[in-house]
């Protein structure tokens, strides 16, 4: 640009003529026609050409600026980097190319699948990101949410100092302490300074560490300022205690009992009743023995204040009766060990095959569905989800597959997957989805058969892959990565078919009479969906392989026999 342009732009940031970048600011926020005064005569696109002008003008006139301070460099980071074959990996998935180089779109893995396992590992092993790739992987996780704390956790000191120089990945400071380190758990004077002064998200952070290091200081620090707090505030504050639930929590929970926000005695309540040896919880058994029992259910015929305190929500949702409301609260926050001396020793599973009579099998089921969840009982919760083979409508529990979902996630981790495999096989894939994912990864031998069973009995009965779309991309995650084995023999035989379905279409177009056995075009489907699986398993092999080099070299070698 000429010199003389400079002369175009005052120092006021106006154009020729007086027209000032405020104006017409001022008039795109309020409307040309209230703004006619501005100088764009009232058109829209006079508007635009006019701050396309003034913007140029304004660049043009810009001087450079004096350099300003160079920032100081980022805290060291001790840990070690990834080998070279995982650094590779990192940056293929972060680019979301595919390893396959070439072939159909439609049986390539997909990379940004992997990506979460990838840094799960990495994460794992103790390994930090590699400095060239942090800007990307502050990239990816701002995108997406579910990246942000394994991604954060392996951009450490270097992510952080980055964040402060760019604005875009300052979700990265408040995920932490303002960008800085947290103050040790066991530094009073520093956790103090930062529970009064930092920012809520520092505060939460803190809140969670000191959680983490001392169980019983997290709810000492939050009454040092819960008059002072907002409603909002103390509701998340109070949340965080679900970690590490004691009973050493019972006199702050009871406190907030009289909060004057009904959410937070609502999640005080629960919390309370979630620890069965709590006053809570043994007022609540007092109620919910007094209405249900061998001769019947008797719900409670009002909402008294000492209910209300106690969590108990006065109004029931559209469509629920007021004493059916009542009574599932009273039940779902009674301690589980009530119910065996109430009903003579049985236990759940002989409680449970007990008839109740005039319709309140359900409520009341259900209300201990929810206090096994609650209270994370693995006997009620086995008894509840009742035979995996039966039907599910037949089950004590309720046919929810979700909920049924948060009762499976009470048990231990091979009852879990030995009762979704049994689902599976009685069942098949259609209704296993939710079931699937809570099932520990990767999944156990026995889950991963069922599922690769039912995926060849889906194809042989001529349905199309697509039917099973979300159990496929939770094969491609969670099945364990020596299932490719077995994969790569049905895609053998799922390109035999295909192959010998394409040459019986072939023969019998002239006389076009003859009906295939399989839907036409299924096979091809299936043998991509397997070839997919298949490619996906190798890969993740391989990523996990390279993750683990270092941590192998690490390790001392074994004594040679004398």
């Amino acid at each position: 640009m000429n010199g003389n342009r400079h002369g175009d732009t005052h120092g006021d940031g106006q154009a020729p003529g007086g027209e000032p970048w405020e104006e017409l600011v001022g008039a795109a926020l309020l409307g040309t026609e209230r703004r006619r005064g501005s100088g764009t005569t009232g058109s829209p696109r006079a508007l635009l050409d006019a701050a396309a002008v003034v913007a140029v003008r304004r660049r043009a006139g810009l001087r450079p600026a004096e350099a300003g301070p160079r920032p100081e460099p980022a805290a060291p980071d001790p840990r070690p980097a990834p080998p070279d074959a995982a650094r590779r990996r990192l940056a293929q998935l972060l680019a979301g190319r595919t390893g396959g180089g070439g072939g159909r779109r439609g049986s390539a893995p997909d990379l940004t699948e992997l990506l979460p396992q990838w840094l799960a590992a990495a994460v794992r092993h103790g390994y930090r990101a590699p400095a060239a790739q942090v800007p990307a992987l502050l990239d990816a996780a701002k995108a997406r949410t579910d990246l942000r704390p394994q991604a954060l956790a392996l951009a450490g000191a270097r992510g952080r100092w980055l964040a402060r120089l760019n604005p875009e990945w300052r979700f990265a400071l408040r995920s932490g302490a303002g960008g800085g380190e947290l103050p040790a758990p066991d530094d009073p004077a520093g956790v103090a300074r930062l529970w009064q002064e930092g920012l809520f998200a520092e505060r939460v952070a803190l809140l969670g560490a000191v959680r983490a290091h001392e169980a019983a200081a997290a709810p000492l620090l939050l009454a040092t300022t819960w008059s002072t707090e907002r409603a909002e505030d103390r509701l998340m504050f109070l949340d965080s205690l679900r970690s590490g639930l004691s009973e050493a929590d019972e006199p702050f929970l009871e406190q907030a009992l009289g909060d004057r926000s009904r959410n937070v005695r609502a999640t005080a309540a629960e919390l309370l009743s979630a620890l069965v040896g709590s006053a809570l919880a043994g007022r609540m058994a007092q109620r919910a023995l007094a209405c249900v029992g061998p001769q019947g259910v008797v719900p409670p015929v009002a909402c008294d204040a000492g209910m209300l305190r106690d969590g108990v929500v006065e109004r029931p949702p559209a469509g629920r009766g007021e004493r059916a409301w009542w009574l599932g609260q009273l039940v779902e926050a009674a301690p589980l060990s009530c119910w065996r001396e109430r009903f003579a020793g049985l236990d759940p599973a002989g409680i449970l095959a007990l008839p109740v009579a005039e319709g309140w099998a359900e409520e009341l089921h259900a209300a201990w569905c929810r206090a096994a969840v609650r209270q994370r009982d693995p006997l009620w919760s086995k008894a509840l989800l009742g035979s995996a083979s039966a039907p599910p409508a037949a089950g004590p529990a309720t046919a929810s597959l979700a909920e049924r979902a948060k009762l499976l996630e009470t048990l231990p981790e091979e009852e879990r997957a030995g009762w979704v495999a049994e689902f599976v096989r009685a069942h098949g894939l259609s209704e296993a989805f939710q079931l699937l994912g809570v099932s520990v990864v990767p999944w156990a031998a026995e889950l991963g058969d069922a599922v690769v069973d039912a995926l060849d009995s889906a194809r042989l009965a001529g349905s199309y892959p697509w039917s099973f779309s979300g159990v496929m991309g939770l094969a491609e995650r969670c099945l364990d990565p020596a299932a490719a084995d077995r994969l790569e023999s049905l895609l053998s035989v799922a390109l035999a078919a295909e192959s010998a379905g394409a040459a019986g279409a072939d023969a019998n177009a002239p006389g076009g009479s003859a009906a295939a056995e399989v839907t036409p075009g299924a096979e091809a489907y299936w043998a991509e969906a397997f070839q997919r699986l298949v490619s996906t398993l190798r890969l993740r092999a391989a990523m996990l392989a390279e993750l683990a080099e270092l941590a192998e070299l690490a390790e001392p070698a074994p004594a040679r026999a004398a």
